[in-house]
């Protein structure tokens, strides 16, 4: 097959990156209409082994399969032109995101908007909590990671990343990682030591810059969206906790409910998920000194978080066939998938307490740190709102943008009302 030309890579890959709304299910789906059905880019078994690669990265899968197919049609070039067209639209929408919610957001009635998409945030991080679970706790030892993840990040505050290097331990000892179908090996012609140093000097290397000329709130932004970008396993809802846990209560960049706000507009634009690292990074830049600050802060949270993105694909993509052929790498994978079931199931509790009750306190046991809600702070617009949001994505099957556009309008008439 003849290579498609630069302009053609541009077209495709900033339609699929204008289209790419409804999390990576959807995505992904996407990209199969666009690369393997429509056009013969990629045929089914590659599509699917780069799939199976992006999982096992850290990051966000649709984004770095997007970014995968671009090399595989135009080598490093192309790479670059498919994932940064697949974050770019997003971007730029969750920039003008941010100027609205920081000018507006204290609004009442914006407020009540909030509330119904907020409420729509808790059924769909469950969806995706159902979704996973049945394909990752096949069984009763993948039941018993999932378990170990949820009760050592609920009630122990365990780091995220310590969970997450257990769990791919106890895989690679103890699971099953199957039996390999790849029946050639592809012999990569790049350089690997080169290809790691060159990305890692690009990503680290502005991050030092910050740190050696002062720019505390710039740098500690970036170090930190650095370390999550290598433990985002899972997708963006298994690190959320974990963000949470260190930008609003470490740092105190911002608040609970900014981050559960920062969530739910982060779902209404196409991308990736994860660009809610640029939201977050972008608010406290706003609130710190202003829009200038602000602008910075989001292109660093977007470097540091996206550029080893790039980093991973061009190390690992020439490797896909013998990456495959490990069964002990896919057995890791199916640790890393059953602990991350918990931490989304935390991940779930912890959005409904703080939607649902207006004050949630914190009681301890020793080591064990609960979340307990004031019963007489039940919002009960939020519980109405949160079944109807139910009701719409589990009984008639409404689409994720459908839905939230529906709840805040919602959310909205409990205030008028």
């Amino acid at each position: 097959m003849t290579p498609p030309s630069v302009p053609e890579l541009i077209r495709v890959f900033g339609r699929i990156g204008l289209l790419s709304f409804g999390g990576p299910a959807a995505q992904i789906s996407l990209m199969h209409e666009e690369l393997v059905e429509k056009r013969p880019w990629l045929d089914e078994h590659t599509y699917l082994r780069a799939l199976s690669l992006c999982m096992l990265l850290p990051g966000p899968e649709a984004m770095q399969l997007a970014t995968y197919a671009g090399w595989r049609l135009r080598g490093v070039p192309g790479g670059l032109i498919a994932g940064t067209l697949f974050v770019l639209p997003g971007a730029i929408v969750i920039g003008a995101l941010v100027w609205l919610y920081a000018r507006f957001g204290d609004l009442p009635f914006v407020q009540a908007g909030f509330l119904g998409v907020k409420a729509t945030v808790i059924v769909i991080v469950i969806q995706a909590l159902r979704n996973l679970s049945r394909r990752a706790l096949t069984s009763g030892e993948s039941k018993f990671i999932a378990l170990f993840g949820f009760l050592t990040i609920f009630a122990l505050q365990l780091p995220f990343p310590v969970i997450i290097l257990s769990a791919a331990v106890w895989g690679y000892l103890r699971l099953d990682g199957g039996q390999s179908s790849v029946s050639g090996i592809y012999s990569p012609q790049t350089n690997p030591v080169r290809t790691c140093l060159i990305w890692i000097t690009l990503w680290l290397t502005p991050l030092f810059l910050l740190s050696i000329a002062g720019a505390k709130l710039l740098s500690d932004l970036g170090w930190f969206f650095a370390r999550l970008a290598v433990v985002t396993f899972g997708g963006a809802y298994a690190v959320l906790a974990y963000m949470t846990q260190t930008v609003v209560q470490k740092y105190e960049w911002i608040t609970t409910n900014q981050m559960i706000d920062a969530l739910g507009l982060a779902e209404t634009t196409p991308g990736p998920l994860i660009l809610v690292t640029q939201f977050v990074a972008m608010l406290t830049g706003q609130t710190t000194a202003g829009l200038p600050l602000a602008l910075a802060a989001g292109i660093v949270a977007l470097w540091a978080t996206f550029v080893p993105c790039f980093l991973w694909i061009f190390l690992t993509a020439p490797y896909l066939d013998q990456l495959a052929a490990r069964p002990r790498l896919s057995a890791a994978l199916h640790g890393i998938t059953a602990a991350v079931v918990g931490v989304i199931l935390n991940l779930s509790l912890w959005f409904a307490l703080h939607v649902f009750f207006t004050n949630v306190k914190e009681i301890a046991w020793g080591l064990v740190r609960l979340p307990w809600p004031a019963s007489n702070t039940l919002n009960i617009s939020a519980l109405i709102l949160t079944v109807i949001a139910g009701v719409l994505i589990f009984r008639f099957k409404f689409g994720m943008g459908k839905t939230l556009a529906l709840m805040a309008i919602a959310g909205v008439g409990t205030y008028f009302l």
